[in-house]
């Protein structure tokens, strides 16, 4: 395949990732495209576009995941490339696919290799094909509930089911007791198709106490591939990763060593190319065992950008233009520590109840060597519609007890209203003994955190502080978009963005 430049990107994603694709797409000399829902019109990442398409309703199956509205919104924008982000159709190889077939680039990797890697129980075939460890398990798609029963009684409680398709949580259920097993096998199965179009599901053995480290790798259709070391991404709740730091405190050279080699050997294997990420279990004995391949971005790269210096977005454009990687394994320098949390809308001490509402303010004091990487402004509304992240603060240190005083120090600066949040939560992560000394694993909030630790938020000041905002950001804005006649002072101001 030839090597061909990039002209024009759309970006088939929302909020904070489609911010950041477009950020360094623009530093590139890209020209960018964006495609909103209906409810996403006013959304920053709409805006920073060059151009914007409407793809259809709130609803992620009728919009986002809607791959004729995405390459007809490509075709009339005459984008030549379309980066997929993370989640919705980002691990889909149909959508790869069809946009071969178009003759549109796919920043990520081959429809084949994401058959092979992207599949979960496809790469667990590959996997257990080259000897790498795994969980005890299947490697099969589990079709029916007597299938389950089955299988459940032959590997033993307590068990994991796990969507074939997607990631970052979604179709994922822990089982302890077969009383549980039916409802659990329904709901995941039901989650992976509403949010990958996909309800396929298989089953592994889960490791109660297991630390979870993930390697970040590089790959050219040239055959050239790195690993840019690993991420400790252990503090989860429900799965969902809430706290992602490099590098990991339990892994030593030799295992890392193991680790990387082994993410390594299924990136060869399976021919892959563009940025992916292999995940593994590790047990207090320091056993690895591979859990999965994300062939797409991850929510946490940029912990890995602030050690290695290194811009993946770009990266990723460049192999898709069909480049050779521009460095080798000894060119990398991994520097310090570096640390991400999530904000997430939900209120944490109310058993993570969603919330909702219009973001009428946001504060931080970002200090050196403190990034946040946002999709909100004042005025955003958060939706029940999509994944509840505001933003993410990463902060990188010489040492790890840098960074964490930094993260500590950001979180303490950081000021939302208009939604809760999970802040305080977040604070009391990186402030716990546990934590800081290292000794933690993906059951560390099950076995340490109750609301009780939590600070109770002021609901007087809260909302007075909400209006003060609210009433700041309306005169703002009008005084952004209108002259002293009430017109419009831009056609951008007054031009609805479906028809930009």
């Amino acid at each position: 395949m030839k090597s061909r430049k990039i002209r024009k990107l759309l970006v088939a994603n929302r909020g904070e990732i489609a911010v950041r694709v477009i950020k360094s797409a623009k530093e590139m000399g890209i020209k960018t495209v964006a495609v909103h829902s209906d409810i996403d019109a006013a959304m920053p990442f709409v805006r920073l576009a060059d151009e914007a398409y409407a793809i259809g309703p709130a609803p992620a199956k009728e919009s986002y995941l809607r791959m004729d509205k995405i390459v007809d919104a490509a075709k009339r924008s005459g984008a030549d490339a379309i980066h997929p982000g993370y989640g919705f159709l980002s691990e889909n190889d149909e959508f790869a696919e069809l946009l071969l077939k178009e003759g549109i680039i796919f920043v990520g990797p081959s429809p084949e290799s994401m058959r092979e890697m992207g599949d979960k129980t496809a790469a667990r075939r590959l996997a257990a094909k080259l000897g790498i460890p795994m969980t005890e398990g299947v490697i099969e798609p589990v079709n029916t509930i007597h299938g389950a029963h089955a299988i459940a009684k032959r590997i033993g409680y307590p068990i994991l089911i796990k969507a074939a398709a997607g990631g970052g949580g979604k179709g994922m259920r822990i089982v302890r007791a077969d009383s549980e097993l039916e409802s659990a096998y329904e709901l995941a199965k039901s989650e992976s198709k509403s949010a990958f179009g996909d309800d396929r599901v298989y089953f592994e053995k889960y490791l109660d106490g297991a630390r979870h480290v993930e390697v970040q790798v590089l790959a050219d259709r040239h055959g050239n591939a790195v690993h840019l070391g690993e991420r400790e991404c252990s503090i989860q709740r429900r799965h969902q990763k809430l706290v992602e730091e490099s590098p990991s405190v339990i892994v030593d050279e030799t295992l890392r060593k193991a680790l990387t080699e082994a993410a390594l050997i299924l990136v060869r294997e399976s021919k892959y190319e563009n940025a992916g990420t292999i995940e593994f279990l590790v047990d207090g004995d320091k056993n690895f065992y591979f859990l999965e391949m994300n062939t797409r971005l991850q929510v946490e790269h940029p912990v890995t950008e602030m050690r290695t210096g290194l811009d993946l977005v770009k990266e990723q454009i460049r192999i898709a233009e069909g480049n050779k990687l521009p460095f080798k394994q000894a060119d990398i320098e991994f520097r310090g520590a570096a640390i991400e949390c999530r904000v997430n809308a939900e209120d944490s001490a109310n058993d993570f109840f969603p919330s909702t509402g219009t973001i009428a303010h946001i504060g931080s004091t970002l200090g050196v060597h403190t990034r946040e990487d946002r999709g909100m402004e004042p005025g955003s509304e958060v939706t029940p519609y999509y994944d509840s992240l505001i933003s993410k603060i990463i902060c990188w240190g010489k040492t790890r007890e840098e960074s964490l005083e930094r993260m500590s120090r950001t979180l303490s600066d950081y000021v939302i209203y208009g939604v809760r949040t999970n802040l305080d939560l977040l604070s009391w992560i990186v402030s716990h003994p546990k934590f800081r000394s290292g000794e933690f694993s993906t059951k560390f909030l099950g076995d340490h955190f109750t609301t009780a630790k939590l600070s109770q938020p002021n609901d007087d000041d809260r909302l007075l502080a909400t209006i003060v905002c609210l009433q700041e950001e309306t005169s703002r804005k009008a005084t952004k978009t209108t002259g002293q006649n009430g017109a419009p002072k831009s056609k951008w101001a007054a031009m609805r963005f479906e028809d930009r």
